[in-house]
């Protein structure tokens, strides 16, 4: 199982993404599929789009949360990559799933000039308003996936390829396909445990997260062959049997170590 993210950075992206699926025979999906998939973590369909696109107010990372997302993204993700291989065309995919080799991360862009005149031919928008648009969605982007994942989508220490589609989407597509087939982006035994580990371990924070219980618990989930150790701290009402046995209903689990500290209740919570 190999998957490709590619970042649409400017129009004629999902061409490309299209193209690299047929030649490879794999899955072509988008953020229409992720969306859908997140519904079954407990965020609403609606909800990507403000995550990942609108521009953040700065007192943001003050009143709202990013991580439940974060960590309901990779969990769809992980789940969307299980099914087999897989090309992926949107705007979070290349955060999504790290340490895992056989993800191939792919960046396309092109000038301003370039993006402007892609869209011209699809909107009737007058190129000054496109301009904007795109400077304005540029900015919220940056803000945005910066908030969810601490980094800017415009480091190309991020991707593998960076391509300037002024080269045309077939020729896009064959750098691509030809760079999935490279034996740095095949699928060993170790990168194949490294992506199950990654998913279990992102199921089982995702499933804490929907229970309003151990939705905020200061704790850290690791996963390896099965096995989940949860470390961090809890305390009343939560109990370390309590967190256990809300891991162990989770079917691909076969064992939990718990490294949990129980801190005492604060007098405040008695009275």
């Amino acid at each position: 199982m190999s998957v490709i993210m590619i970042y649409e950075g400017i129009p004629g992206a999902e061409e490309v993404a299209k193209r690299v699926a047929a030649d490879l025979d794999y899955k072509c999906v988008g953020r229409q599929d992720l969306s859908a998939t997140l519904a079954n973590y407990g965020v609403p369909r609606a909800k990507l789009d403000e995550i990942t696109e609108k521009e953040a107010h700065w007192w943001d990372q003050w009143l709202h949360d990013l991580r439940p997302y974060r960590i309901a993204l990779q969990a769809a993700m992980c789940e969307m990559a299980q099914a087999g291989p897989m090309v992926y065309h949107g705007h979070v995919g290349h955060e999504l799933l790290p340490g895992v080799s056989h993800v191939l991360k792919v960046f396309l862009t092109g000038s301003m000039e370039l993006r402007v005149d892609l869209l011209r031919s699809r909107l009737a928008v007058d190129e000054g308003t496109i301009r904007k648009q795109l400077e304005h969605t540029d900015r919220a982007r940056s803000r945005r996936l910066m908030a969810l994942f601490g980094h800017d989508w415009q480091d190309p220490t991020r991707y593998h390829l960076m391509l300037n589609l002024a080269m045309g989407t077939e020729a896009a597509s064959q750098v691509v396909s030809t760079a999935a087939k490279l034996a740095a982006f095949g699928e060993t035994e170790a990168s194949r445990q490294a992506f199950e580990d990654l998913a279990l371990a992102r199921k089982t924070q995702a499933t804490l997260l929907r229970s309003e219980l151990y939705r905020d618990l200061p704790i850290d989930v690791k996963a390896h062959k099965g096995t989940v150790t949860v470390s961090g701290m809890v305390s009343s009402p939560v109990t370390v049997e309590g967190v256990v046995a809300a891991i162990k209903g989770i079917p691909e689990v076969s064992e939990v170590t718990a490294n949990l500290v129980v801190m005492p209740r604060r007098h405040s919570d008695i009275e």
